[in-house]
């Protein structure tokens, strides 16, 4: 038990001082720079094939509003950051090793909490989120109707073709749907607008490293904050292959987090 907690304690050290260093960085390379109301948040690990793609598509203004993209890199060996770096516009906050998405998630949502962001969405580097779609998402937040919106790939349309990940975002959805008296689609997408006063709220509760999209929504509906969704089209990968593992394994760590989460938030 003592080695456990001292591992524990040095791990979450060496998670801070890699954080340090990159926000250190961030504040070199862009002195003084604050967001705009609206964050895109995208974090990607090793994503060089696709990161240029995505950018490549972000709409210019939302609905005729200014916004910030940030793009948090989780680490890596590749060109990620240096493409991401060559949009000018583009914040990036480069991680010197990989900490897990969920640590990119978090950074990201306390970068919009300690700088006076409203709203953030977030979207996936890989292309299967299309940024057009960004201000139907953003809509219900603007419309003070949700505080959560997810782009629902169950209400839209999902072109990718692994049935067995299909069926597991059905199955999900209904278990968190039992969890929590919500009436989602789709709880396991990571295409969504967030509330940043909801964000203040929880991201001190967050602890996963991986799979944080199920703690965030269990811990977020668990506190009283509305969750809606709007249909969105899911796209196959632009190139590579997914970084979540085993199509078993991914769902075996996925369940554990959500009926962890429920049993820390019940």
């Amino acid at each position: 038990m003592v080695n456990d907690d001292l591992e524990q304690r040095r791990s979450a050290r060496l998670r801070a001082y890699a954080i340090e260093q990159a926000l250190a960085r961030l504040a070199t390379e862009r002195p003084g720079f604050k967001p705009e109301a609206i964050v895109a948040a995208i974090c990607a690990y090793e994503e060089e094939g696709n990161i240029g793609g995505v950018l490549e598509k972000m709409p210019a203004s939302i609905d005729g509003r200014p916004y910030t993209t940030l793009v948090v890199v989780d680490g890596g060996d590749d060109r990620t950051a240096e493409i991401a770096r060559s949009f000018p516009e583009v914040v990036v906050i480069e991680f010197p090793v990989n900490l897990g998405h969920g640590v990119a998630l978090q950074v990201a949502y306390r970068y919009c909490v300690n700088n006076g962001v409203k709203y953030v969405v977030t979207l996936d580097a890989d292309g299967q989120n299309d940024p057009a779609e960004i201000p139907q998402i953003l809509a219900p937040l603007l419309a003070d109707q949700s505080d959560f919106v997810l782009g629902s790939r169950v209400l839209g349309v999902d072109k990718t073709s692994d049935r067995i990940r299909k069926s597991g975002v059905r199955f999900f959805s209904f278990i968190m749907n039992r969890m929590t008296g919500a009436g989602l689609t789709d709880t396991s997408t990571g295409y969504r607008a967030l509330r940043v006063t909801m964000l203040a709220d929880v991201v001190d509760r967050l602890r996963q490293q991986q799979y944080q999209t199920s703690e965030l929504l269990i811990t977020c509906l668990k506190r009283g904050w509305r969750a809606s969704e709007v249909p969105t089209i899911w796209h196959r990968r632009f190139s590579g292959e997914t970084k979540k593992g085993a199509t078993w394994i991914y769902g075996f760590r996925y369940a554990r987090v959500v009926f962890g989460t429920w049993w820390r938030e019940r």
